[in-house]
């Protein structure tokens, strides 16, 4: 599928102009900055040098001071308390991030956390989790990235006597559940002004207001930034305001010292090296990161990890393993939970290639502006998975359905400009359950309504998407030339970090590029490794560059025809050394321009 380059707009000159004064740059990393919305010396000392004295007080969030006296209540009145979250990376850490904290308070019978099965509760929670916490006496519970849609379950859970603390991030219904308290920056009348946190993130909010309430030092609960950052990271939220800080932080504790659960992952993702280390008196040897991690690290490393405990077992093992305090503990329940990660692996590639086969032999499903696809086999922990696998081949809002005991469930991904939740909500009246973001969802309905629903949803997707709105399209920040790629344009490239949501890595435009002879396809002819050079670059800079999925080229880029490339900077970590290279967004030659 063709895609479209889109050149971000002209900048103001002026504006440029500026912050190239101010700040001793070239023009280049001043236009990205102005487009990043800094047009001045203080905003720019912000976004380069994030602070946690930036963070909001978390009492502005609606609901907060109720929720931090129900918490002392419960401690000085030594009831017990579960702590519940979702069975996703972002629940599964604000759990671990909630529990830590509290259990200094709480003898160790008092305080238990709960996952919900996602086969045997679903998403949320679940009447299921609301009898285990009222027949085992707990009369607190403080549910994690859930329940701001759970309005029936939270009336019986009042009727069995169970209080509860809502921590959610998800957009709220018509109607809050009567909770002691709801913390949701997205509910109606909450006023806290940074609207785009992680339900990790809300829990630490949490922790935060308890911690000052008690004049407790800020640093302890400072230290469970790493378990923040890998939701921020792995929940794809924005990377904007308070969560980039955040994020800064999480990922400075994460390359200084992570925690043994979190360390165990990382030595099945193979970036660790063994060491002598000659501070350790008992002679063993310790683990040294190989590289630096980013935000990518913890999406593509560490979060499907995590994720694949809930996807094919059960998620309270990866909460575990976060709170794992001894390494051989850790290591022992990561081989376990990297082993469901190849399961799951297995699973969504087997799933996403059956998915394509039935839409390519349909052709009414060819013809669609949406997806809609059901198979009752499928394994419902992949097929969130699968849903952005098939959003990303045909780049159109898609819905992929499965059997969970007597409903239909499913995941829902979305394109650029499409909100997915309300093209649910319009045909709400045909479902179970719902909930989610503008550009992920999940909901469950009979088995009746599926055509039904696929007809309705499809035609809300025609009504507001036209056919230029299922093109993909590639966000260009800046045209440059190879020769602009100094080493100090890199050293400040890099402060622009972390990226992510918001924040996106700089996409770079070059023309006039050709190979040096050294290109070559590799991983089965699929993509291209790259070694080229720009025309009429006086000082004939040779960048080395990874093309995934652009093997088909190989013989139009040998020939020495001219193309036009779009890519982001990145280092390359091999065999012990660091490298410049190109991510090759994508290729174009001259007649597709």
């Amino acid at each position: 599928m063709e895609t479209k380059w889109i050149l971000n707009k002209t900048v103001d000159s002026q504006l440029v102009a500026e912050i190239v004064k101010a700040l001793n740059i070239d023009a280049n990393l001043a236009t990205l900055l102005v487009q990043r919305g800094i047009t001045s010396y203080n905003e720019a000392k912000v976004f380069f040098r994030p602070s946690l004295s930036q963070l909001h007080d978390p009492f502005l969030m609606k609901d907060m001071d109720r929720a931090v006296d129900r918490v002392v209540q419960a401690i000085d009145n030594n009831e017990k308390i579960l702590i519940y979250g979702d069975y996703d990376v972002d629940g599964t850490t604000a759990v671990a991030l909630v529990y830590t904290y509290l259990k200094r308070f709480f003898k160790k019978k008092k305080i238990e956390f709960y996952i919900p099965d996602r086969y045997d509760e679903g998403y949320g929670i679940s009447f299921k989790g609301i009898d285990y916490a009222a027949e085992n006496d707990f009369k607190l519970v403080i549910a994690l990235d859930c329940g701001i849609k759970a309005v029936e379950r939270i009336q019986y859970a009042n009727e069995k006597g169970v209080d509860f603390i809502i921590c959610d991030h998800h957009r709220a219904g018509d109607e809050l559940p009567a909770a002691v308290a709801v913390l949701d920056p997205k509910r109606p009348d909450c006023n806290y002004p940074y609207k785009e946190l992680s339900g990790c993130g809300v829990g630490f909010k949490l922790v935060t207001a308890l911690a000052l309430r008690l004049n407790l030092p800020i640093e302890e609960v400072n230290e469970l930034l790493d378990l923040l950052a890998v939701s921020i990271a792995a929940d794809i939220v924005p990377i904007t305001g308070e969560n980039r800080v955040l994020a800064y932080y999480g990922l400075k504790q994460l390359n200084k010292k992570p925690r043994p659960g979190i360390e165990a992952i990382l030595q099945h993702a193979n970036v660790y090296r063994r060491e002598e280390d000659p501070e350790r008196v008992d002679g063993e040897n310790t683990n040294v990161l190989t590289r630096e991690l980013t935000i990518s690290d913890l999406v593509f490393l560490i979060g499907p990890r995590i994720n694949a405990a809930g996807r094919i077992d059960k998620a309270s093992d990866s909460v575990r393993l976060l709170l794992a305090e001894k390494h051989e503990h850790a290591l022992k329940l990561a081989n376990t939970i990297n082993e469901l990660n190849d399961t799951r692996r297995e699973l969504d590639n087997g799933i996403t290639e059956e998915a394509l086969n039935m839409i390519a032999d349909d052709e009414e499903m060819l013809k669609a502006s949406s997806t809609v696809i059901f198979n009752e086999n499928w394994h419902k922990g992949v097929i969130g998975i699968v849903a952005s696998r098939l959003t990303d081949y045909y780049y159109r809002p898609t819905i992929v359905l499965t059997r969970a005991n007597d409903l239909i469930t499913g995941s829902a991904r979305s394109i650029k400009n499409f909100d997915i939740y309300d093209a649910i909500d319009h045909c709400s009246d045909l479902l179970e359950h719902f909930g989610g973001h503008k550009y992920a969802a999940g909901l469950s309905m009979k088995l009746e309504n599926v055509n039904t629903f696929r007809d309705r949803f499809e035609s809300y997707v025609r009504e507001h998407l036209t056919p230029e709105d299922l093109v993909p399209e590639l966000q260009v920040d800046l045209k440059i030339n190879f020769q602009d790629i100094t080493a100090k344009f890199m050293r400040i490239l890099n402060q622009f970090a972390p990226f992510g949501p918001g924040n996106t890595a700089p996409v770079f435009w070059s023309d006039n590029i050709v190979d040096t002879g050294g290109s070559r396809p590799v991983g089965g002819h699929k993509h291209l490794k790259l070694t080229v050079r720009q025309l009429g670059d006086e000082e004939n800079t040779i960048f080395s560059g990874i093309a995934f999925q652009k093997g088909n080229l190989f013989a139009r880029i040998h020939s020495g025809e001219p193309f036009s490339i779009c890519y982001n900077l990145e280092y390359n970590y091999w065999q012990g050394k660091t490298t410049l290279q190109l991510n090759i967004k994508d290729i174009k030659f001259k007649e597709t321009i």
